[in-house]
């Protein structure tokens, strides 16, 4: 953990509570047994005659500052919380650095993908998407885009979706018969129920499925939210209906949620960018975890291979810095 010892002898820093349960000692004292993580792991926590006031009630997920002791406990490294705060915005710190976190911060991926929106040509489609997107800006700038594997972070669905319009934009240039502004609208669109689906606070760590997640999914989420809005905004049945087919089966094949095969270009090209952006990712995050010269663990989301750090890969994120021009 990134704590740093004060004068007092004591460690101060700031870290996200990863779990908590309220327990009682075997001589009945209340105490607070807690996981915390910041950018450095995770450590067992224990907050010792606890009482629960109006300033000292946390959940989940909460961004925090500790001060306590490093103890020994089962031959196992914790930490004693002797006092835990929300923190304040005279801390002046960002969650970015406590949690794992895109490589751009969220409103700046908002306002690139917002400003693509707003060249379009086609009004319907320009309208539906950009309403779609102002709805839901509160919760895109910090959601995840995965519970697990990829871009499951802090801002990951932003990520995912601004990396794939990059693609797009290249793609439409060598393939001039795909219309460019439906293949943008399905990338902007195609995950956009995801935080229908998954539960997650401002932290943008993930949390569980919801019950519509389980019971519905982001596919079906996200064609039943292009319908009801379109139908608001009085966009025509054709347009909502090659939107809708494009999420419902962006995941390409039944065995992988998709309601049906892709049966447009678009639908098959924003199918494609998904599966390569999301399949590049993962080889990055378990390549990069790796040292040159040796072979990852078997990745099932990879079908099981194994894959081999060459190396010689560029030493960097994803290049998602914003043209101005």
């Amino acid at each position: 953990m990134n704590f740093t010892q004060n004068s007092k002898g004591k460690y101060d820093g700031y870290c996200i509570i990863k779990s908590l349960e309220k327990k009682i000692t075997s001589k009945g004292a209340p105490y607070l047994s807690m996981r915390l993580s910041d950018s450095d792991g995770d450590i067992d926590a224990k907050w010792w005659d606890y009482h629960e006031e109006p300033g000292t009630r946390f959940n989940v997920f909460d961004f925090v500052k500790v001060r306590g002791d490093y103890v020994i406990f089962s031959n196992e490294k914790q930490f004693r919380v002797d006092m835990m705060r929300p923190v304040r915005d005279d801390d002046d710190v960002r969650i970015e650095d406590y949690v794992p976190s895109a490589v751009l911060p969220g409103e700046m991926m908002y306002d690139e993908i917002e400003k693509i929106v707003i060249d379009f040509r086609n009004e319907e489609i320009k309208k539906l998407v950009m309403v779609i997107l102002q709805d839901h800006r509160e919760k895109l700038i910090y959601w995840p885009a995965a519970k697990a594997l990829h871009h499951a972070v802090r801002g990951g669905l932003l990520m995912h979706t601004l990396t794939m319009l990059r693609l797009a934009d290249s793609v439409c240039s060598i393939y001039t018969y795909i219309n460019y502004e439906i293949l943008c609208a399905g990338v902007i669109l195609h995950d956009i129920a995801k935080i229908y689906e998954i539960s997650s606070s401002e932290t943008g760590i993930p949390g569980d499925y919801t019950a519509p997640g389980n019971l519905i999914g982001h596919l079906v989420l996200g064609a039943m939210e292009i319908d009801r809005v379109g139908r608001e905004l009085g966009i025509s049945a054709d347009t909502l209906m090659l939107l809708e087919h494009m999420l419902i089966s962006h995941h390409g094949i039944p065995e992988y949620g998709a309601a049906k095969y892709p049966m447009t270009i678009e639908a098959q090209a924003l199918s494609m960018l998904d599966d390569f952006d999301a399949k590049l990712y993962e080889f990055r995050t378990a390549v990069f975890r790796t040292e040159p010269g040796e072979f990852t663990e078997k990745m099932k989301m990879l079908d099981g291979r194994q894959l081999y750090n060459h190396g010689r890969s560029n030493d960097g994120d994803v290049d998602l810095t914003v043209d101005d021009n």
